[in-house]
């Protein structure tokens, strides 16, 4: 199936050939976020399985900032294949208090440890994959069996995977947390044009759309370090966002960037960035009427 991030990641794809046709002088807004950015702060080892650990921090970021986040999609993964995980999932959910509906409090475990909320974070972004990856024949889910409780199921992080977790929550909880604006919290939000384009957004608090992005950098410098990057796809994520907000339900004055390995936040003013990536002021209103017609126009009809 498309989503938005697939589109951006394809320049082939109508999405990303209108998004960089409209919004062509991107090079000043990277070079900026790279110098200040600086360097990679948390970098994993090679024990760490990179995709998984992404998700599993935004997991946990959720869990910090929402009072009420959805684990909506975890319950979609375990539904939507036979997995031998299914009774540890279920169990997981249960004991997170996610039966009646998807959502859950997450201060009722505030006296739980960091290794605990790391495991649940990774075992949360795994049961996603179920939902989003084509394949899954290769994912620790299947070295559970149907016997399997939760406790094999919070064990498939391995140490080094729950220590990198915790180094990012700390980082975010010293760059993140401060810089976040107050206001009502929305994680995993999806909006008027996922209908047509499936997109849904980290973060979104008091207008401000919030992406979080836990890649290491660029290639290794001689000293090992890493520079930030801010990938022309990432640019475009954050307008797609924007763009499938039609009817401008969110309010959205303000996209940010945060980067979990280099504790950076990036804030641009909505129209300022437009403006900057455009070269000319826009019209906010007719660039998402455009944006509609090239998804439904351009793109397969997403199944009910």
């Amino acid at each position: 199936m498309s989503s938005l991030t697939s589109e951006v990641r394809d320049a082939r794809s109508p999405v990303a050939r209108w998004l960089r046709a409209t919004f062509p002088h991107h090079r000043d807004v990277q070079a900026a976020y790279r110098e200040a950015a600086g360097v990679a702060r948390v970098l994993p080892s090679t024990t760490v399985a990179s995709g998984t650990q992404g998700a599993a921090i935004d997991w946990w970021l959720r869990f910090l900032i929402d009072p009420a986040p959805s684990v909506g999609l975890a319950a979609a993964g375990l539904r939507s294949r036979r997995a031998p995980c299914q009774r540890a999932g279920l169990e997981l959910l249960h004991e997170l208090g996610a039966e009646d509906d998807d959502r859950i409090d997450p201060a009722r475990f505030g006296d739980r440890s960091d290794e605990w909320w790391a495991r649940v974070s990774y075992a949360l972004a795994l049961m996603v994959e179920l939902y989003r990856a084509p394949k899954v024949d290769g994912s620790r889910l299947m070295w559970l069996d149907p016997g399997s409780g939760v406790a094999d199921l919070l064990a498939l992080a391995n140490s080094d995977e729950v220590a990198d977790l915790i180094a990012m929550r700390d980082l975010a909880v010293e760059r993140l947390l401060p810089a976040l604006p107050t206001g009502a919290v929305a994680t995993g939000s999806t909006f008027d044009g996922s209908a047509d384009l499936p997109a849904d957004a980290d973060l979104i608090v008091g207008g401000v759309l919030v992406d979080f992005k836990a890649g290491q950098g660029g290639r290794p410098r001689r000293d090992g370090s890493r520079p930030a990057q801010l990938a022309r796809e990432d640019l475009d994520q954050l307008l797609g966002y924007v763009l499938l907000d039609y009817s401008d339900t969110f309010a959205l004055h303000t996209v940010a960037s945060y980067a979990v390995r280099f504790g950076h936040y990036a804030a641009w003013p909505l129209a300022d960035l437009c403006k900057r990536l455009a070269g000319r002021p826009v019209d906010l209103p007719a660039l998402r009427r455009e944006f509609a017609r090239v998804v439904r126009g351009a793109l397969p009809a997403v199944p009910a």
